[in-house]
Order: structure tokens, then C-alpha cells, then sequence
């Protein structure tokens, strides 16, 4: 073949349209086509390396495992079969070493003999005499290789060789023009994908500072052009115009090719803030220059939901002030300043009375109140801690002369008076009623609580005749420093069994015999003897432990009442259940036991249970007590008169029942208006067919009054104090006949 045959031929190659267009399969056949044509040769291919594997970077001393594909072949015309794929799935690193080197291996080379040897059965199972394998070849690195193969003794000369070589070349142009396509279209739909997305993408050259791209979100999201961005220093973008020591900042961390992340609150060009959510991710370039890849997006919508949830979560919902779960961390960390603790009276009863929306009403402008007074006093929070408590936490005076506590003072009694100025909610004119508890937490840091203190205060100032309002001082102090002695006692007497019922017994009027007795439960303290309910049940009720002690008096009270039931003593006995205990959830459960296991006849237990702690709920009442009933369990309204039941819920009561309070009965002998009370108590029990027993009788005079007037039962120290069980027994050993308890 001549040199203007070879140039023809090379022609053909390069204009072909399949070379052009970067066909590496297309421009393969051909090469195979033409080469086969002009060499008369039995076989021609053309195959690429498919492994990951750099060739470049083979370690001479393994074998190296390599995957092949067939890409294009010819065969001569005169050959009946085709040759399978040579095998060379372990080839010597030296093959490859010395394509990479010399561009070629010729079979019948004596040095290059030893590389093609592993091919030795694919060239007896073919009859190939003659190779030469050329290097398919892109700066450097073997994308593949150019086969020519003979049946027969081939002399190659070196002008052959090299335009094999140059073949091979065109393959390799080929195969980049096929890459650089490729490429390109991968560039043309990255750049296209980066176009249409809704985030801010931006490359920064780390190296000038300067924006050189950024997509159209950019402009979308901050109403920058895009023209004022690119191509121009980074400095100019929002995130760094207020704060070039963030500029730095990110810059340097980028060059120690650092991550960088985070959110800001921004301004768009018309003033409108934004919140966005930025990160800068370095790299490095082929050519050594050092970019800062920017993804950034308007995350204005979760920052808001975000703030929102926060908000639902440390605001109470009603007033807009923060809630118990917001202020009680602010609470614990402080060391000083001022608690106040606002307690609405009868806010129960206001709702019950005017309704839920009006009660909402109260609250909101009790919060608006209170909201005002915190601004002018510089409060550090104001929190509603619970369905009717709200808190402010005041910072600690700076001032602390005798006449800046009066000028204090002055101001809590200011602030009383505001909350209790009436107010028109619905067209109705309403005077609220509040209670304010000020506990200086300083004095009592390291002791007690702050809103413990507080809870004690309130409970002082609750009981007040007029203002109420109390500060927290030294005997509230002791009185806290004994109640907490007595908690912690508490948990011990329940542990160590400490507590014991006693009996009082109730007269039946008319009969003038004892039908009953009410159990009483006393404390044997280890170091202060017999301490009475007035003694330690209020603590208990407010610690919680009053549910155990309840359910201690009721089983101790069902057991008793089932000894004298064996022993034919037919009397009722009464148990006072406390509203915790009574709305427990599972008080109904326990009855149901204890009446079951110790077979306590009907009517004979009845439950005592204050008018107003029944209001508590009425629904649940209602319902606890017509299941009660069903198992035979009377009910008796205790401290009736005190309390603000409606007739109305009171007729849907199963009562057993009514106790006239105590504070009526003393009264009687001396005082008009107490007599028409308790004649209009017993004219009404009366009427609904209601037993009555009136409480506290002490005299001859008041049981006269009682008998005359038609009240059913009597308890009080004229018949006897409570006593202890074995007492009791004999007390009625003095009484032979006992008359059975009305049904």
C-alpha cells in the first residue's frame, strides 16, 4: 500500500459523517472494513476496556482482571466461521505497559512473544499466525485496542504499523469527539436543570471573590436582577451586605474547605423581609482554581411554621401570654426578683353561671391587664400557668430602703385594685375577683420552691375578709417549713400504717337512738402525738398522697362496718371521700370491691362528699353516683349550705343524704337569720324526701331547736366526740336497744 492509498484511505475515515458525529460504533466497522480490505487480513476489531480500572496505575506485581467489549469486527470473505472474543479476562500488566509505551504489540516480535502467549489456545482453535494489537489511546490512558489478525506469515512493516496507529488515533478522536458530545450534553442539561430550579444556585471563584454564574431563583427570591450579580463581587450579595465580617468569615472557612450553613433574615430590594436558608460547599478545579459552590432558598414559610409551632408551644392560645411550660424554666433559673402569683375566685362558678364564651372573656381582659402592668413594671415574662393562675416574674429592685418595699407594696395594692375594677363583658357588667400571692424569691432560694411559697401565700390571701392580696414572710415561712415537715411525714405514715379511725355516732331524733357512725381518721404522729384531719389533710390533698390515705379509711371503714354488721349491730357508716379521691377515675371500682369482699349490706355505706367539690364536674358526678347507687352505696352531701349547688343538679343527684354545716347549728340559739336557714334546709330536705343530719350539735337548746323543727339526724359533741373503735363499742353497750337504719 502506497502512501497516497494510506492518505485515501485516512480520508475516508476522517469524513466520514459517523466520525464527525462522534459514532464510535459506526466509525469502528469501518476502520475494521477498510483495514481488512487493504491488509487482507482474516480478522479485524476493534474493542474498548469496560473496567473501572486505570490501566495507567497497574501494579506490575498482581494480575490484572479486566472486562472487554466488542465494538466492531471484520472477517475476510474467504473464512467460514467467525472467531470468538479472545479471552482475556487476566491479562499481564506488561501487556498493557507496553501498549502504553509503544503503541503496539506485534506478534511475531520475539521480545513481544511473551505478551500474547496468554493468547496461545484462541490462536490455535482460529489458525491466527500473525497479530498486531494497537493502543486506542487518549492522553495517555488505554480506552482500548485496534485488533488485525492473519491465518497466515505476515511481514509488517513499520509504514503499515504507523498508519495502523493512525487508525487507532481516529478511533481515539472519535471516541472523544463521542465524550466531548457527551459531555457537552451533560453540561447542556445540568445547566438547564440548574435554570429551572426553584433554589438559588451560584458558583464563587474563592480565589477574586467574584459571582461568575447564578441561575434566575436568585432574582425570583431576592428581586436583584441577575445583571447586578454576576460578574461582580460577592460582597454585593444580601447575605453579606449588612455583615462583611461574614463575608470573611465564610471565605476563610471555605479555603480551609469547610462546609459552611446556616439561615439569616434578609431584605428583598422592595424592603419586605425574607428568611433564607444558605450552603457553601468548596471544590477544586482541574486547573487548580478554587470555587464555592452556593445553594440557597427562601425558607421564609417553615421559618413562620416553625415560629408558629413555637408559639402554640409556649403560648397559651386564649390570652396570647406564654404558658406554664414557657414560664416555670424562667422560674427555676432565677435567683432573685419577684413572683406573683394571681389566683380568679370562683372563676368555677362564673363559668358555670354566665358560660364558657363569657368566661374566655374574663380571662382575655384579666391577661390584657395584666400584659399592661408587666409593661410598665419591666417584667422580665407574664405567664397563664393554669386554667384561672397567671405569674409575673418582676427583676429584682435595685432599691431596697424600707420606703421603696412600702412604695412596692403600694404598687401590688394598685395592681389589685385594677384587676378587681369591673369590666363589661357582653353588655354585662362583671367585678372580677381575684387573689394575689408576691413571693420574693431571693428569701427563699435554696429552701423552698418559688410558686410552692406562692401557692401557700395565695391560699392566706384566699381567706382574707377584704384585700386580697399577701406577701410572703417569715410565719408563712415557718408555716411552709412545717407543712413540708408534715409532707415528708406523710409519705411515712402511709408506709408505716400511722393512721386510725375513730367513730362518731348519729342520733336519730326521733327515735332517740344511734343509727350510724361517721369515721374519722387521726394521725399518730411518732413525735407529736394525735394530729386531727385539719392537721395534715390539706397538704395531702394538695401533694396527692390524700388518694392512698382515702382508699386506706375506706377499706379500714368497710372492714369495721362488716365486724359489726356479724355482730347484729345494724348501723350506716358514713366515709368522707375528697374530691381528688372521688374524681380519681376509679373510685367506683374500689367500692365495688370493698362492698363485695366484705358483703356490706345495703344503704349501710354512704359516702360524704362537699357540695362544692361535687359541682366540680357534674356530668361525671351525676353519673359516678347513679352507678354507686346501683350498688347500693348511699350519698350524703357534707357541709351543705357552704357551698353553691343549684337546686337544679341537686334534684338529679341520687342523695341519700343532706349535713347541714356546723356554722349554722352554733349560731341557732342566738341568731334569727341562722334559724331560717336551717328551718329552710329541713323544709327543703323535706320536701325532696331527703334524710337530714345537722352538724356540730353541742347543746340541749340546739337539739330542741332541731327536733321541733323536724330535722331527721344529730351528730356532736352533746352525744360524743369521735373515738377510737373499742370506745365506741363500749359507748354503746350504755344503749340496749338499736332501732334498724331507714332504708
Amino acid at each position: 500500500m502506497n502512501q497516497q492509498e494510506k492518505q485515501h484511505l485516512l480520508e475516508l475515515i476522517v469524513n466520514s459523517s459517523a466520525k464527525q458525529q462522534g459514532d464510535f460504533s459506526q466509525t469502528s466497522a469501518l476502520v475494521c472494513q477498510l483495514l481488512q480490505e487493504h491488509f487482507d487480513a482474516s480478522f479485524v476489531s476493534v474493542w474498548l476496556l469496560t473496567t473501572d480500572t486505570d490501566t495507567s496505575e497497574v501494579n506490575p506485581n498482581d494480575h490484572f482482571v479486566c472486562s472487554h467489549k466488542l465494538v466492531a469486527s471484520q472477517i475476510a470473505p474467504s473464512l467460514s466461521h467467525t472467531p470468538a472474543l479472545r479471552k482475556i479476562h487476566k491479562l499481564l500488566p506488561q501487556f498493557f505497559t507496553e501498549l502504553r509505551s509503544h503503541r503496539y504489540i506485534l506478534s511475531s516480535e520475539p521480545q513481544q512473544q511473551s505478551l500474547i502467549s496468554q493468547f496461545s489456545d484462541y490462536y490455535q482453535q482460529h489458525g491466527i499466525k500473525t497479530s498486531v494489537d494497537v493502543a486506542i489511546r487518549i492522553n495517555g490512558h488505554i480506552e482500548g485496542v485496534l485488533s488485525i489478525e492473519h491465518c497466515e506469515d505476515t511481514i509488517w512493516l513499520k509504514s503499515a504499523i504507523q498508519f495502523a496507529i493512525q487508525c487507532a488515533d481516529q478511533l481515539a478522536l472519535t471516541l472523544a469527539t463521542r465524550h466531548t458530545y457527551d459531555s457537552n450534553e451533560q453540561i447542556y442539561l445540568l445547566r438547564n436543570a440548574t435554570e429551572q430550579s426553584e433554589h438559588v444556585v451560584m458558583l464563587v471563584n474563592t480565589d477574586t471573590g467574584i459571582v461568575e454564574y447564578v441561575n434566575d431563583a436568585h432574582e425570583k427570591m431576592t428581586g436583584s436582577p441577575r445583571n447586578t450579580i454576576e460578574h461582580h463581587s460577592a460582597k454585593n450579595l444580601d447575605i453579606f451586605k449588612s455583615n462583611q465580617l461574614l463575608y470573611s468569615s465564610i471565605i476563610s472557612q471555605i479555603r480551609n474547605n469547610e462546609v459552611v450553613k446556616g439561615n439569616l433574615k434578609l431584605k428583598r430590594a422592595d424592603g419586605s423581609d425574607y428568611w433564607m436558608s444558605y450552603h457553601f460547599s468548596p471544590f477544586v478545579t482541574e486547573l487548580g482554581k478554587h470555587y464555592a459552590l452556593v445553594s440557597s432558598y427562601d425558607n421564609s414559610a417553615e421559618y413562620l411554621h416553625k415560629a408558629e409551632l413555637e408559639r402554640l408551644a409556649w403560648h397559651c392560645n386564649l390570652t396570647g401570654l406564654h404558658n406554664r411550660s414557657y414560664f416555670i424554666p424562667q422560674l427555676e433559673r432565677a435567683v432573685d426578683g419577684t413572683l406573683i402569683l394571681i389566683d380568679l375566685l370562683s372563676f368555677k362558678r362564673f363559668n358555670d353561671t354566665h358560660g364558657h364564651e363569657q368566661g374566655d372573656a374574663l380571662l382575655i381582659e384579666i391577661a390584657r391587664r395584666l400584659k399592661h402592668f408587666a409593661s410598665a413594671s419591666n417584667a422580665i415574662d407574664v405567664a397563664r400557668i393554669g386554667s384561672d393562675e397567671f405569674a409575673i416574674l418582676l427583676p429584682e429592685s435595685e432599691d431596697d430602703n424600707p420606703q421603696a418595699l412600702s412604695d412596692f407594696e403600694q404598687v401590688i395594692k394598685r395592681l389589685y385594685l385594677n384587676l378587681a375594677a369591673p369590666s363589661v363583658i357582653s353588655r354585662e357588667k362583671i367585678e372580677p375577683k381575684t387573689a394575689l400571692a408576691v413571693v420574693d424569691i431571693k428569701s427563699v432560694a435554696g429552701l423552698f420552691t418559688p410558686l410552692s411559697c406562692a401557692d401557700i401565700t395565695l391560699q392566706h390571701a384566699k381567706n382574707k375578709s377584704e384585700m386580697h392580696y399577701q406577701f410572703f414572710n417569715a410565719d408563712l415561712l415557718s408555716e411552709f417549713t412545717t407543712n413540708a415537715e408534715i409532707e415528708r411525714d406523710l409519705h411515712q405514715a402511709i408506709r408505716g400504717r400511722e393512721f386510725e379511725l375513730y367513730y362518731q355516732p348519729l342520733m336519730d331524733l326521733k327515735t332517740n337512738q344511734y343509727i350510724g357512725a361517721e369515721a374519722l381518721i387521726r394521725w399518730n404522729h411518732p413525735k407529736k402525738g394525735v394530729l386531727y384531719p385539719g392537721a395534715f389533710i390539706e397538704i395531702a390533698e394538695q401533694t396527692g398522697m390524700i388518694n392512698p390515705i382515702g382508699e386506706w379509711v375506706l377499706e379500714s371503714a368497710c372492714k369495721q362496718l362488716n365486724l359489726w354488721q356479724h355482730k347484729d349491730v345494724n348501723i350506716a357508716m358514713h366515709v368522707n371521700v375528697s374530691a381528688r379521691q372521688f374524681f380519681s377515675g376509679n373510685l367506683y371500682e374500689q367500692v365495688w370491691r370493698l362492698v363485695t369482699r366484705y358483703r356490706i349490706k345495703p344503704k349501710t355505706l354512704v359516702l360524704e362528699i362537699t357540695e362544692t367539690e361535687l359541682m366540680g364536674d357534674i356530668r361525671y358526678a351525676i353519673n359516678l353516683c347513679h352507678e354507686l347507687a346501683e350498688l347500693g352505696v348511699g350519698l350524703a352531701i357534707d357541709d351543705f349550705g357552704t357551698g353553691y349547688s343549684s337546686m337544679k343538679y341537686l334534684k338529679q343527684f341520687p342523695i341519700s343524704k343532706l349535713k347541714i354545716d356546723r356554722s349554722f347549728i352554733m349560731d341557732i340559739s342566738s341568731s334569727r337569720e341562722s334559724r331560717e336557714i336551717v328551718s329552710a334546709i329541713i323544709a327543703m330536705a323535706n320536701a325532696l324526701n331527703i334524710s337530714l343530719t345537722a352538724e356540730g350539735v353541742e347543746t340541749k337548746e340546739q337539739e330542741a331547736f332541731l327536733s321541733s323543727s323536724a330535722c331527721h339526724h344529730a351528730q356532736g359533741y352533746l352525744y360524743s366526740p369521735a373515738i377510737r373503735v373499742n370506745d365506741f363499742a363500749q359507748f354503746i353497750e350504755h344503749h340496749a336497744t338499736w332501732v334498724p337504719v331507714e332504708h
